[in-house]
């Protein structure tokens, strides 16, 4: 694996990495709100770059990457983050953009802005695609909605308390998962308050770029997700001229942490369709 950085277009430090064969096929991986590129687990990553050239970075204020005071309320500059990792790496086509939930809605920022010359495909995971009142592409679950906005907190107690209210909600059933647990725990933790409230200070409505998508798009989405809920996917699903949908029943807002061997295979199948 190796560790990169880039620039927004406002010079914010962007930090990814890269695993796998440079000539393979580009996977783009961008994670959720309060979240970083660690959230896929060595499982996950290993399985998928062992196929493509996978590429995660830490969405702006997030991880590794730096912390601006302003530009998450703009989708430009989202879309400018997307395009800046893709060109750091010499990607021009054939790649493969995959959003997990808040990811979702930065893929979308991207195509908003830059179009789809450069990637092949679109995979949505547990994904919001547009954001603010009213919005069914940014459809919220209990869980979400219990933890704000406590979540955004700067009082220990309070986050805490808040980020805790999601339980479950990012791993599924706990069993043989509490080290994942904590790691993504963790992480929502050490995502600075001020970011987890400034990625929700935002309205952005993609509904008209999903109508009028011109490369294929899987939506994965777990019917009990308590975070995204699953009307949201099922609003892309609808909405996109050439959709695929997996609905996992009983699932939540992880499904690459409660079923990994099944993600990467509907992965692998999506993607392999596409060549």
């Amino acid at each position: 694996m190796a560790i990169r950085e880039t620039f927004g277009v406002d010079g914010t430090p962007l930090v990814y990495s890269v695993t796998g064969a440079e000539d393979a096929r580009p996977l783009v991986l961008l994670h959720g709100w309060a979240q970083s590129s660690k959230c896929w687990g060595t499982e996950v990553l290993d399985e998928l770059a062992a196929r493509y050239r996978v590429i995660a970075p830490d969405l702006r204020g997030h991880g590794y990457s730096g912390v601006p005071t302003t530009g998450y309320d703009d989708s430009a500059v989202w879309a400018g983050d997307v395009r800046a990792v893709l060109a750091a790496e010499d990607v021009t086509s054939g790649a493969v953009l995959l959003g997990w939930s808040y990811g979702g809605l930065v893929i979308c920022d991207y195509l908003a802005t830059h179009g789809s010359a450069a990637v092949d495909g679109v995979v949505l995971v547990g994904a919001i695609t547009s954001i603010g009142r009213g919005e069914k592409g940014g459809k919220v679950g209990p869980a979400m909605r219990e933890a704000v906005p406590g979540a955004m907190s700067e009082e220990p107690r309070v986050a805490i308390r808040a980020l805790g209210a999601f339980g479950s909600a990012l791993t599924g059933p706990p069993e043989g998962k509490g080290a994942q647990s904590q790691a993504l725990f963790g992480a929502s933790l050490s995502t600075p308050p001020r970011v987890r409230a400034a990625l929700f200070d935002r309205a952005a409505s993609h509904d008209d770029l999903l109508r009028r998508l011109d490369v294929p798009v899987l939506v994965i989405h777990g019917t009990e997700d308590s975070v995204v809920d699953v009307a949201a996917g099922r609003h892309a699903a609808d909405l996109v001229p050439n959709a695929q949908a997996s609905f996992w029943d009983g699932c939540d807002h992880g499904p690459f942490v409660e079923d990994p061997a099944r993600f990467v295979k509907e992965i692998g199948e999506f993607v392999g369709n596409l060549d």
